[in-house]
């Protein structure tokens, strides 16, 4: 139903006239931006020169490269703050003593030596364009602050991989981001591609690094406080996408653990605020939107047991019609695709879509067990350190991610346990067959696809790399 909301209120914001393109105010103002950096040999140097090239007063433009590094990216960034500081961009290159609270820490580190009214941040993935400042400054009143921008995605051909996950964040980034937007729904900064008010932050507390997904936490203590925040569809910041599995998986792991951990500590402040009945409705929906992955993982575990059960006590079987719940949650996600592919893809919506949405759903049932043990680790509170997702630098077809020095893919029990599953349920095909039940057929089939799939495609770097 949440979907089916949120994709309802994006098309009706698609049917309000389009403002005019909003001017930059007269008096510019000072704008800090923040490149957290971690062991990014790869991509730090291109992010570092997108960002010295904006399209703005240097006097008002301030860079702080927050460098965390262990590696010779150290010396790579000193190299290129040199380069742009011989030009006369203030670009400063910033390193802790240690890394305490990671990228949370980091930003909070440099927040407190910046001398901008704005506060952008890009991760080391990203390539803004250079007129990113001047596309998001005008949208900022005094009751606005944050606003972010779309992801685009770089190397999005490169792969299926990256296909799907193009796919899946079309979706977060035009019908989820666009619905809350319009509905005035609590919405996040996605952790990069943004622009902060200063103010607005240190109103909220600062950055806090007690859970794994620091930009959702600041986000919703920042609403809570009153700030208004605004999402543009319309402009676009290029990243890159992670081209395997591992790489997926940690990337997912964060967001999904973090999710439930700022869900842990945030549900009641939303719950007891004086926001509207209908304002903490879309919140609990969107705290615990990665949720949906523990209640896939149990109903698929016990889709399997529930056949012979129904074979034994027929009278039962108004109790395990799983079959009808599969097709109404399926329809509704059908949707909400479907609508992010036609108003993203206009020109070639059918091919696109039912090219990927098949596939796209597949996965995302095969990523269930990680994904879905990652929500229980942030809802139950178990802490883990904040893991990193390697960038490559890779963008076209051909290129190759051997000998990248931060890929180090090894085979865990997790993995292992994906190839089972996906046994199990070829399992589950079987026994329907056997007890002439055919509700399940075909969600058993897409299980057994999904998670061997994951489990090929994550033992896959390990044999080759």
């Amino acid at each position: 139903m949440g979907q089916l909301n949120l994709a309802w209120n994006y098309i009706k914001s698609k049917r309000k006239p389009k403002e005019g393109d909003k001017l930059l105010p007269e008096s510019l103002p000072v704008v800090t931006v923040q490149l957290p950096i971690y062991n990014e040999k790869y991509v730090v140097e291109r992010l570092i020169d997108a960002v010295c090239t904006f399209d703005y007063p240097d006097t008002l433009l301030e860079i702080q490269v927050l460098d965390d590094s262990t590696d010779e990216t150290v010396q790579i960034i000193q190299r290129k703050v040199a380069e742009w500081q011989a030009r006369g961009v203030d670009v400063k290159h910033i390193q802790r003593t240690d890394r305490e609270g990671f990228k949370a820490g980091a930003l909070q580190y440099g927040l407190e030596a910046s001398r901008g009214e704005f506060i952008a941040i890009f991760d080391s993935d990203f390539l803004p364009e250079k007129d990113f400042l001047k596309k998001t400054l005008p949208h900022f009143d005094e009751s606005v602050g944050l606003v972010q921008t779309r992801w685009g995605h770089l190397n999005k051909d490169y792969s299926l991989l990256t296909q799907l996950q193009a796919f899946g964040l079309d979706a977060h980034f035009s019908v989820e981001q666009g619905g809350r937007s319009y509905a005035g729904s609590f919405i996040n900064f996605n952790g990069t591609g943004g622009i902060w008010r200063k103010s607005t932050i240190v109103d909220a507390g600062g950055w806090s690094a007690d859970t794994l997904t620091e930009d959702l936490d600041l986000s919703y203590r920042a609403q809570l406080k009153g700030w208004k925040f605004q999402y543009l569809e319309d402009c676009v910041a290029p990243a890159e996408l992670p081209i395997i599995m591992p790489a997926i998986k940690s990337q997912q792991y964060r967001w999904n653990k973090g999710a439930a951990e700022t869900a842990r500590k945030n549900l009641s402040k939303v719950l007891l605020s004086d926001i509207k009945l209908s304002g903490k409705i879309h919140a609990v929906f969107h705290l615990f939107n990665s949720s949906v992955f523990i209640c896939l993982l149990i109903a698929s575990i016990l889709s399997i047991p529930m056949l012979f059960i129904k074979d034994a006590n027929p009278r039962l079987e108004i109790l395990f019609d799983l079959g009808s719940v599969f097709l109404v949650g399926f329809f509704s996600i059908a949707f909400f695709y479907w609508v992010a592919s036609k108003s993203l893809h206009p020109l070639k919506t059918g091919k696109y879509y039912f090219r990927l949405f098949p596939s796209f759903l597949v996965v995302s049932m095969g990523l269930s067990l990680h994904n879905g043990l990652a929500v229980l680790e942030g809802l139950f509170g178990f802490k883990s350190p904040f893991v990193r997702t390697p960038k490559f630098n890779i963008l076209k077809k051909g290129d190759s991610w051997k000998g990248n020095t931060y890929v180090k893919p090894t085979f865990n029990w997790l993995t292992l346990f994906e190839g089972v599953f996906s046994l199990y349920f070829i399992m589950g095909i079987a026994s329907g067959i056997y007890l002439h039940d055919w509700g399940l057929i075909i969600f058993h089939f897409m299980l057994a696809l999904g998670f061997g799939s994951v489990f090929y495609h994550s033992v896959k770097p390990i044999v080759n790399g």
